[in-house]
């Protein structure tokens, strides 16, 4: 067996922490970006929650509001990532910008969102394989076992592309990626073509600028209940920063791919929804998007409508299911992917044990913090089903996500503010895209993060629900989850710290001083020191 530490292959280029450098061009960077938002998978799950919300025709004007302050933020990340492109991203960020304990939660930011949405993407991608192989029965009982089993084996799946290698897990994005933008496409013109016909069903709507209007039937709580459900479809661009040390020009490159994945997201987005909404309209009935036997997946729903039942429609239909099963692939892969470079960064400053700091020898990739998250992620989807027998606390789940996203893109826009603090009057550029721009869109985040937690106090805006021990106050399983995992990392940053103080103590990383790698990381290993993929 060969050494263990042996270095990478001729020709192949290490970063600090053993990453492998200019595996990613700009294109990929954007396909990874995009990929792990799960635009049909984010649609499907999300669309009919935000119509029945706002009780109106506002949907396509809330999906632009929301994506101001996600390029707002894209901008903070673009201009931190240019001072400093490591993939610890927020985590090393907050750490420079305000110090070490932000930084910490900033990373724990990053992973408790990954963790929760993990559930879901598993349960859809499980559903979704005998829906299209035409085992309705199984497909649309969540509480099945078959489900759990495909579930957790999809998890299992991604986590080895995501072990063998970046520039495989890239190439595996573009294929899935391209399924789901073009069948996106056919949807919206095969449903506006309808309307424009006069051949939609009966329900279906012209497309009117009031729409674009947010202050029509306005109603305060549905329209943030609205809009924070948006901000959860857009989330997910800021992979194509987290793998920036394996990207070529890393501090420009990852930046700019940020910045084109939430435009490439808007247009995607505003296309599909306008001809949705026209098409199927806002009834209660049928494809109606305000019908609540619908609100969980609409898109299944819409594509035996606008297909139809011919040889070629039934074809379309299959190819739409294998659309949202590809977009919660691609998005369960790229949601393995930054949690596993955050932890490596993390690892690598001390600020937690340093096993996920070891990267696998031949495919450059992170060992221990990828499988470590596949693996977490299994436990968490069978519990959070069997505790519900086959969803409630996911679905909760999925809400619970709104507050973990606001709290580390806000704090990376307020990071990228401070950060640049003494420069940002040197330039009408440097005021806007570092100081206005990412403060700005902290602080619009950061309100919602606070207004989610006021919301979902009120039990009755949870799905699963909890009595306080020794007493008769019910809480909402979304305000739990948020609180409890806000919870769980305060103390897990406590508990740590008396162990291992020295990055507490800014001695690894800190405001002031360049960043000291430790000699030994980089270092090429196999996972446990044992390399399974290794030659005999």
């Amino acid at each position: 067996m060969t050494d263990l530490a042996a270095p990478a292959q001729s020709g192949e280029v290490l970063g600090e922490k053993g990453l492998k450098g200019g595996a990613l061009g700009l294109i990929s960077s954007v396909v990874v970006g995009v990929a792990s938002t799960a635009p049909a998978y984010s649609l499907a799950a999300t669309l009919g929650f935000v119509v029945i919300a706002i009780k109106g025709l506002q949907a396509p004007i809330i999906t632009v509001l929301a994506f101001v302050p996600m390029l707002f933020i894209s901008y903070g990340y673009k201009e931190m990532n240019y001072a400093d492109p490591d993939c610890g991203t927020t985590f090393t960020w907050g750490a420079r910008a305000f110090g070490p304990k932000t930084g910490w939660l900033g990373g724990w930011g990053i992973v408790a969102a990954d963790l929760l949405v993990m559930a879901s993407l598993a349960q859809i991608a499980g559903q979704y394989v005998f829906l299209l192989f035409g085992a309705n029965g199984i497909g649309h009982d969540s509480s099945s076992g078959w489900v759990l089993l495909v579930g957790v084996l999809w998890i299992v799946v991604m986590t080895w592309i995501c072990y063998v290698g970046i520039e495989i897990s890239a190439n595996f994005q573009k294929v899935l990626l391209g399924i789901e933008l073009t069948m996106l496409l056919v949807l919206s013109i095969v449903a506006l073509s309808k309307v424009g016909a006069g051949t939609a069903p009966i329900g279906h709507l012209t497309p009117s600028w009031a729409w674009l209007n947010p202050f029509d039937h306005f109603s305060y709580s549905g329209f943030m209940v609205g809009f924070t459900l948006m901000l959860f479809i857009y989330w997910g661009w800021d992979t194509a920063v987290s793998v920036n040390e394996e990207t070529k020009d890393s501090q420009t490159t990852p930046g700019r791919a940020a910045v084109l994945s939430t435009l490439v997201l808007l247009a995607t987005y505003a296309l599909v929804i306008i001809a949705t909404q026209s098409y199927a309209g806002i009834g209660t009935t049928g494809i109606g998007l305000r019908n609540s036997a619908n609100e969980g997946d609409v898109l299944s729903v819409l594509g035996h409508s606008i297909f139809g039942t011919s040889g070629f429609g039934t074809v379309l239909t299959h190819l739409l299911l294998l659309m949202v099963l590809s977009s919660a692939a691609a998005s369960t892969q790229t949601t393995i992917l930054p949690t596993a470079r955050t932890t490596l960064s993390m690892a690598v400053y001390k600020a937690i044990p340093s096993a996920f700091a070891r990267i696998h020898k031949r495919f450059l990739t992170p060992t221990v913090s990828t499988v470590v998250m596949g693996a977490v992620s299994i436990v968490l989807y069978v519990a959070m089903n069997y505790l519900t027998s086959g969803g409630a606390v996911i679905v909760d789940s999925v809400s619970a996500l709104g507050v973990m996203i606001a709290f580390y893109y806000g704090l990376t826009g307020f990071s990228c503010t401070w950060y640049y603090r003494a420069s940002l009057t040197e330039s009408a550029r440097s005021l806007w895209l570092r100081g206005i721009l990412p403060f700005v869109g902290g602080l619009i985040l950061w309100f919602c993060m606070i207004w989610s937690f006021w919301y979902y106090w009120n039990n009755g805006n949870s799905v699963t629900k909890w009595t306080l021990p020794g007493t008769h106050r019910i809480i909402g399983g979304v305000f739990i989850l948020d609180v409890g995992v806000l919870v769980l990392g305060v103390v897990l940053m406590f508990v740590y710290k008396a162990f291992r103080p020295a990055y507490f103590r800014g001695e690894v990383l800190n405001r002031d001083t360049p960043t000291r790698v430790p000699e030994d990381i980089g270092t090429p290993v196999g996972l446990f020191g044992i390399d399974p993929f290794d030659e005999q």
